[in-house]
């Protein structure tokens, strides 16, 4: 499929779906709580579509899509399974299956990636957040359900499946083909760098990975550690409620983050004392694949004024999702509630926007059309530059102010403790108003 015809279809489907939502009868604006009125719309497109189309259209798959494009414009990890889908869905629902390593989300109506878990045979294939999945063993994923999709890259460990995938840098299509294989959550890194500078990289929070990550910090602390700087860059597995435990590491007090839908009564998560593990000054980093519980952690230190996050805006993923079984027999899995900022900011609808807003370097190599790597291609820079402007911010050795050029910023000199940037206050002193 040419580049040009896909955004054709990209942008029908778009119009259906805007049409249904917004769309006018009798030239009229169907108000905004008006579902029949916007049901009429709906019908009316598509006896427009069957009547007036260039060809006979597949109205299955029309209707398949603008449902697909209905609960895209929503949730992006929601799913509208058919009654077939649904059994086999049911069926091979199994956590132990081998896997390639993609964590999945809906956008432009295809499968897009959220995050390639690291020495996954995703990651070895260079696939990255934002890359769209086009097909998957030559099925197209336009207008595919999410879990379906999920589950199609599911197998047995050793076995092959073939994806395309339409990259950032490079819109023509890429076959790839990748080996199953039991993808293992990467251990918490904990060690202790130059200046006294605690050094924690989570990528996941699955299974016991918090329990590791306050054994990790008790022993920087131990090591002598008077800084700490949280990497979160990947984190995007595991249950998100674990986000809450991690935040209450560094906080003794405040909300964390609340729990919240539609049809789903209020849930506050609080800090307790008791779990406080870290009081010293804190850097959190984010990226484009930090996701979930990471988010929620991140989030919470940020609007509770106890760190400053570093790098990429992350990508918005913390809600509650239900399976809502259809009289067909189909399923809508759909997000019924979110986990909102302290400050009272839905993480699923924009991410946790950084302090400092840092691009990571990009060192993945240029590629050519079979994709391997272009001769003579410039280098790379290889440097950590998130982790670098971490330790500087978080030792004091530079300000938000110098990081960002916004001299209102920060007035803060470089190496006070009594008025460094994200040293937490002392219990004697006042707590700056929310």
């Amino acid at each position: 499929m040419n580049t040009n015809l896909r955004w054709t279809i990209v942008g029908s489907s778009t119009c259906i779906v805007v049409l249904l939502l917004l769309g006018a009868r009798t030239g009229r604006a169907v108000a905004h709580d008006d579902v029949y009125g916007h049901l009429k719309v709906y019908t009316e497109v598509l006896e427009r579509i069957k009547l007036e189309y260039v060809e006979e259209p597949d109205m299955k798959s029309v209707t398949l899509g603008a449902i697909n494009g209905l609960l895209e414009s929503v949730d992006p990890f929601a799913s509208y399974l058919n009654a077939d889908q649904y059994r086999q869905y049911e069926k091979g629902v199994d956590t132990s299956k081998a896997s390639v390593g993609l964590i999945l989300a809906k956008r432009y109506g295809y499968v897009a990636v959220v995050d390639a878990l690291p020495n996954s045979p995703a990651d070895k294939a260079n696939i990255n957040t934002g890359d769209l999945i086009e097909s998957i063993n030559n099925v197209a994923t336009r207008d595919m359900p999410l879990a379906y999709a999920e589950q199609l890259l599911r197998g047995d460990a050793g076995s092959t499946i073939t994806i395309t995938v339409l990259r950032l840098k490079n819109p023509d299509p890429e076959k790839i083909t990748l080996t199953r294989a039991n993808v293992t959550y990467p251990a918490v890194v904990g060690k202790l760098m130059p200046n006294d500078v605690g050094y924690l990289h989570v990528t996941s929070l699955a299974g016991n990975r918090v329990e590791e990550t306050k054994s990790k910090l008790a022993e920087l602390k131990k090591q002598g550690a008077k800084y700490v700087v949280l990497d979160l860059r990947h984190c995007s597995t595991g249950e998100q409620d674990k986000g809450v435990a991690l935040a209450n590491l560094f906080l003794d007090k405040g909300e964390i983050t609340y729990l919240q839908g539609q049809k789903t009564e209020k849930q506050d998560f609080t800090a307790k004392a008791e779990n406080d593990l870290w009081q010293g000054p804190l850097v959190v980093i984010t990226n484009r694949a930090t996701a979930g519980g990471a988010e929620i952690a991140a989030a919470a230190l940020l609007d509770d004024k106890r760190a400053q996050v570093v790098g990429e805006r992350s990508y918005g993923d913390a809600s509650l999702r239900k399976t809502i079984q259809m009289d067909d027999g189909g399923a809508v899995i759909l997000s019924v509630a979110k986990y909102y900022s302290p400050s009272g900011k839905a993480i699923q609808d924009g991410g946790i926007t950084p302090t400092v807003a840092l691009a990571e370097n990009d060192s993945t190599p240029d590629l050519d059309q079979d994709g391997n790597p272009i001769p003579g291609a410039p280098t790379k820079p290889t440097e950590d530059n998130l982790l670098k402007q971490s330790i500087e911010l978080v030792t004091g050795k530079t300000t938000i102010a110098r990081l960002t050029g916004d001299a209102g910023a920060s007035a803060r000199q470089a190496g006070d403790d009594e008025d460094h940037p994200i040293i937490r206050k002392s219990p004697a002193q006042p707590d700056e108003p929310k």
